[in-house]
């Protein structure tokens, strides 16, 4: 069987000024599969992030999606691109609903009428819009929610929510920003099942320093250290290669939220 190639990304560089934060950064993302990108603190994981939601200026390299080499996305332009990403921040607003805070990340696809359809002003916009983001909320497990308020929500909940907002824009790939931070060995456990029923939909890449939950969902592995990758591959391969072994043992034995799982 054939496996495409939903995102790629070779030579990736990104300067400030004298400082290299990336230096020639190379990652494939599959159709449907769920693609880690770990590392220790100041690695360069958000950079990676960042130049691919056209956040940060890129320096040189290149991006394709389904092979076709594209510019780099501006942020305005993502949705466009096929591309949605959830922030560490949650972020929900509580004068709205959940269902109509889904509906919220659709915004960047509906324009200026955005407005209009969530209050009814276009009614036919409007309905269909609301059953997209029925559609998201089921995927992520949360439909149940969708007339609370987000006050109402344990922060599990938000989370489910928050990858609702980012399906809504029906994306080609989901890029995740730390989402198990702050969750318990339950939920985790739970969110883990939760994406691999969600790569179905789409791909999906994360960067997390949970690297025991990465090795529970990925497919692939990339390793940064210092703004270079230095492995990549298997949970199981890049968990024993020197030089991420090196890499993790050099951050003063667990600092912060770094899980060293079964490094």
């Amino acid at each position: 069987m054939t496996v495409h190639t939903t995102l790629s990304v070779s030579h990736l560089t990104v300067k400030f000024g004298g400082l290299v934060a990336l230096d020639d950064v190379y990652l494939e993302v599959p159709s449907n599969s769920i693609v880690g990108l770990i590392g220790p603190n100041g690695a360069g994981k958000t950079t990676v992030f960042n130049s691919i939601s056209g956040l940060v200026p890129v320096t040189s390299g290149e991006i394709a999606i389904y092979g076709k080499s594209v510019g780099w996305p501006k942020s305005y332009e993502l949705a466009a691109y096929g591309i949605a990403r959830t922030l560490q921040g949650v972020g929900l607003f509580n004068g709205l609903s959940v269902i109509e805070n889904v509906m919220m990340g659709a915004n960047s696809q509906s324009g200026s009428n955005f407005i209009k359809d969530l209050f009814g002003l276009s009614g036919q916009a409007e309905k269909k819009l609301r059953r997209r983001a029925e559609d998201a909320l089921a995927w992520a497990g949360a439909l149940v929610l969708a007339d609370k308020n987000p006050s109402e929500l344990t922060y599990p909940e938000t989370k489910r929510i928050s990858i609702a907002r980012a399906l809504v824009m029906e994306p080609k790939i989901l890029l995740l920003d730390e989402p198990a931070a702050g969750l318990g060995q339950d939920d985790i456990d739970k969110f883990a099942e939760l994406l691999k029923q969600l790569k179905r939909k789409c791909s999906i890449m994360i960067v997390e320093h949970h690297v025991d939950f990465i090795g529970q969902i990925s497919d692939r592995v990339y390793v940064l250290n210092f703004g270079k990758v230095i492995a990549s591959g298997s949970f199981d391969s890049v968990k024993r290669d020197p030089a991420v072994l090196a890499a993790y043992l050099g951050t003063s034995h667990q600092t912060g939220n770094e899980h060293l799982g079964g490094f």
